[in-house]
């Protein structure tokens, strides 16, 4: 098993889901941190949902997939937070392609887990059995008190340490096939089209605009049946150029084992966001600017997709109320100063037709080639203008630079003592290059590569 990680989130269509469920206590937020490669269990973090469920994009392994902590699973609780908490575990279930039930290895096999064991067979989900804290202990007398629950062969685990989570991650994923690869040019299925996600809260008007945009109406407010996380990809021309819409405003199926804990689906956004090439966010302006817009607009930057911001209801608010959100805007979502910000009414069509030409200005920055002539140039203009801070008796030398990826692009600086370069000055490069190669509406990543000198011993 691979542990290397991306610098972005690969647009590989369907994203399996992990869910990690347990009784308080048994490792659950170590795993997720270390299947993310974060610290403290808050990737995607969203109102309502904090205390008990964590979103996260899996950063161990070879393949892209989603990860979801829970907390304490208490199966039997009717009413209260535990029951709350319960009634949350249950939805992250419902929305995982396989669940991680982890347990205690110190503390041995409990008439909790039990329970949790009975409630788990119910669910209809893949199963694997992980037995954590097991470091220092015999393996065979670690699980074998774990077999009496009848989920298959448990999995030794650290999940602070990291013993065996690599094995645990295979025996979860490696059932799932792989989606077929991406084609990147024209085939037989003729020109490849740019797949476009709109994602927001519920009742920002994304099936208006989806609507709006098609010229028709059509019934996407549900999910396709039998699914909980699929996505409805509606394919439509535009000016002679191929789009894929990838709708998020479906509302959720209620079922009778799993009940809808809220109004859309996180994971199905999340997966939609990665599947596409460039994303449209849409706010509401008659509502205020929440943490959950944010955590979302944080998740596309993440993501390393292009960006284009839709203010939709913009009809009917007197100036006050505009100049009011315009100065929310940039003030809680400042840090998407690299994107077009749109105002629109989805509904009358107002400022709609704008949208698209965005969108095509922010993919093709996104899959912009950038020469090492070019970038160079760029680089010692940049450094010319305003000379990178010393460090004590250090300075920095930036020397060239060349492409390291695209969507987003992905800019390599080659120089000494690199290391020393602080955030500011990263971020005057990084405004120094869009302004440079016209990069609007999409991320942009600088990596810096320090020289060795080879006669110097770098002991541990």
């Amino acid at each position: 098993m691979s542990s290397s990680s991306s610098t972005s989130m690969p647009a590989a269509g369907f994203m399996p889901v992990v869910a990690i469920v347990g009784r308080p206590n048994v490792g659950k937020s170590t795993l997720f941190n270390r299947l993310t490669r974060s610290r403290d269990a808050l990737v995607a973090d969203f109102p309502g949902l904090t205390r008990d469920r964590h979103y996260g994009t899996g950063r161990m392994g070879d393949r892209p997939y989603l990860v979801i902590d829970t907390g304490g699973f208490e199966p039997v609780a009717k009413e209260g937070i535990y029951h709350e908490m319960a009634r949350q575990t249950r939805q992250a279930i419902a929305e995982a392609d396989v669940v991680i039930f982890l347990v205690d290895g110190r503390q041995g096999l409990t008439a909790h887990d039990q329970q949790i064991a009975v409630d788990l067979r119910k669910c209809g989900r893949r199963l694997v059995l992980a037995v954590n804290k097991t470091e220092g202990m015999r393996l065979a007398g670690a699980t074998a008190d774990f077999y009496e629950l009848g989920l298959g062969e448990p999995i030794s685990v650290s999940s602070a340490h990291g013993d065996g989570v690599g094995e645990l991650l295979d025996a979860a994923l490696d059932p799932i096939p792989l989606p077929p690869p991406e084609d990147e040019t024209e085939g037989e299925s003729g020109p490849r089209r740019l797949k476009l996600a709109i994602v927001g809260r519920p009742n920002v008007g994304k099936s208006t605009l989806v609507n709006t945009l098609l010229g028709e109406e059509r019934v996407i407010a549900f999910d396709m049946p039998g699914t909980t996380r699929d996505s409805i990809h509606i394919d439509f021309d535009r000016g002679g150029k191929l789009y894929t819409l990838i709708d998020t405003a479906g509302l959720r199926k209620r079922g009778k084992v799993f009940e809808a804990v809220e109004k859309f689906s996180v994971v199905k956004t999340l997966q939609s966001i990665a599947d596409a090439h460039v994303v449209m966010l849409l706010l509401d302006a008659r509502q205020d600017i929440t943490d959950q817009d944010a955590h979302i607009a944080g998740f596309i930057v993440e993501s390393g997709r292009a960006l284009v911001l839709g203010i939709n209801k913009w009809d009917g608010l007197d100036e006050y109320n505009r100049e009011r959100i315009k100065r929310d805007v940039a003030r809680k979502l400042q840090f998407l100063d690299f994107a077009r910000t749109h105002y629109i009414s989805a509904l009358h069509g107002q400022g709609v037709s704008s949208l698209l030409k965005s969108v095509d200005e922010a993919y093709a920055a996104a899959m912009s080639k950038l020469t090492t002539p070019r970038l160079t140039r760029a680089l010692i203009e940049a450094v010319e203008r305003q000379t990178p801070p010393r460090r004590g008796l250090i300075r920095p030398k930036l020397r060239y630079a060349h492409q390291g990826g695209q969507n987003p692009p992905i800019v390599i600086i080659h120089g000494n003592a690199l290391e020393h370069v602080p955030d500011s000055y990263k971020r005057y490069l990084e405004s120094r290059f869009r302004e440079t190669f016209s990069l609007q509406g999409t991320p942009l990543r600088i990596e810096f590569r320090s020289s060795r000198n080879p006669f110097v011993r770098h002991d541990r």
